[in-house]
């Protein structure tokens, strides 16, 4: 396998999508809310720089998953020849570099980002300063998820801060970078993008709790057990894709929202997607459904950035 072939594997390409589900959800509602000339005139800037940096947020995680994973033996040769490091494609020297690399590129480009949302704008500097800290937070947390002595992944934390990051923080953050503002109604979309990111996680969880048992790495799924995780699946799909239609039913005004029959039908392929992991019993064959899931919650979030957009 050639070197470059091993470090794309290693950024994980289908894991990107669901990264900047966040950045197109928080586009669409900053457009829905209605942006003045200067924001306006600065969208596209702050949308390619929340994009690029959530996408370098989330190939740090991964880079640094495969180094954390590989250094505390839970990733072996024998049973993840998929991983970078176990599979002996990258050396532990290179990734190292490469998550050093990746981080100082995520902080430089938010920095960039929060340049291009606040430059001359008026009461900007506490905003600014709020969500410079959040960021250099989301790369602490990128890297700490199975990194270091006190790996929060390790400890079953991983759903909290998924849940944290690719939600609030990740919706409400790209929000308040367009329109300098929250509004509350955005926390069911932000509910929503964190629920489907947890169950992105919980997906890859139940499929290797197995191994995550042997190497001591307690997640959710290793500490519920495999039956009890497969129903805290379904709840987080029902929850999130209840709060997106509380969102949808409370914010229809004068036609705001269009095109909700694909989102029902995505429902629905979520719906079906319950049946097949409540039926599973082999959970090396959940490894289809993250791509699934991951894909179609992308496809929601591109709908309604698109309705805004190129509605107008």
């Amino acid at each position: 396998m050639s070197a470059l072939r091993s470090w794309v594997e290693a950024a994980r390409p289908r894991t990107l999508p669901l990264a900047v589900t966040c950045v197109l959800l928080g586009g669409a509602l900053a457009k829905a809310k209605g942006l003045n000339t200067a924001q306006d005139a600065r969208f596209v800037a702050v949308m390619l720089g929340a994009g690029v940096t959530v996408v370098l947020l989330q190939i740090l995680a991964n880079f640094a998953n495969d180094l954390g994973d590989f250094q505390k033996g839970t990733d072996t040769a024998a049973d993840r020849t998929d991983r970078a490091l176990a599979s002996g494609a990258l050396t532990e020297t290179a990734m190292k570099r490469a998550v050093k690399w990746t981080a100082t590129l995520a902080f430089l480009c938010g920095l960039a980002t929060l340049a291009a949302a606040f430059w001359n704008a008026p009461s900007a500097a506490l905003k600014a300063l709020l969500l410079g800290g959040l960021g250099v937070f989301s790369i602490v947390a990128a890297m700490r998820y199975t990194m270091g002595l006190k790996s929060y992944g390790y400890k079953g934390l991983g759903d909290v801060y998924v849940m944290l990051f690719f939600g609030p923080v990740g919706v409400l953050g790209v929000g308040l970078l367009l329109t300098h503002g929250v509004d509350m109604a955005w926390l069911w979309v932000a509910l929503f993008s964190g629920c489907m990111s947890v169950a992105v996680l919980n997906l890859n969880n139940l499929r290797d709790h197995p191994s995550d048992a042997r190497a001591g790495k307690r997640t959710l799924v290793v500490q519920m057990g495999f039956e009890r995780a497969k129903l805290y699946h379904l709840a987080i799909l029902g929850v999130g894709w209840s709060a997106l239609a509380l969102f949808f039913t409370t914010n229809q005004a004068e036609g705001l929202w269009r095109g909700t029959m694909w989102y029902a039908l995505l429902a629905l392929l979520h719906a079906r997607h319950a049946v097949d992991v409540w039926r599973c019993t082999d959970p090396s064959t959940l490894d289809p459904e993250l791509k699934r899931i991951a894909l179609s919650t992308f496809l929601v979030a591109l709908f309604m950035f698109m309705d805004q957009t190129l509605g107008e």
